[in-house]
């Protein structure tokens, strides 16, 4: 004879006996655990990614205008400063974002080229990292790096 217990004890129920078998199953939760809660980014997390990206293309020599490349070179020397979104600017919503970019380039190189390069990478990179859809990287021109020209922050040395 079967041992009755809490757990498989039939339940007398106004429309007749039900069966522990018979009861649905107890979901917890409420569908994929992919789907449950928020994730928001913060608008620097974009920059920085974007900026990145934007680096990583050749012929880009700088990001930023004369003025945001003057003032990152002060805040680079601080501890915990960063350059890596200097000349980036994102505007995220909570499934896209738009990026503005400033770039310097390297003498000879052909703009057009460098500016579709420079969209299409930084695009993969935010929409790879992130999973938000990128609807426009407008990009701006701010100089050309002559050859013969020094950079503008001296390189730090460590010995």
């Amino acid at each position: 004879m079967t041992e009755m217990t809490g757990r498989n004890r039939p339940e007398v129920t106004s429309e007749g006996v039900e069966t522990p078998q018979m009861r649905a199953p107890t979901r917890r939760g409420g569908g994929d655990p992919a789907t449950r809660g928020r994730t928001t980014i913060a608008d620097g997390v974009v920059e920085k990614i974007a900026g990145l990206a934007a680096r990583d293309v050749p012929g880009v020599h700088d990001l930023g205008s004369g003025l945001s490349r003057t003032f990152g070179a002060m805040r680079d020397r601080v501890p915990g400063g960063s350059r890596a979104a200097r000349g980036v600017k994102a505007e995220v919503g909570e499934v896209q974002t738009a990026l503005d970019l400033e770039i310097v380039v390297e003498y000879g190189v052909s703009i057009a080229e460098l500016a579709r390069a420079v969209r299409e990478n930084v695009i993969a990179a935010v929409e790879r990292m992130t999973g938000l859809e990128v609807v426009e990287v407008n990009i701006a021109v701010t100089d050309v790096k002559l050859p013969d020209e020094e950079d503008e922050e001296p390189e730090t040395r460590v010995q």
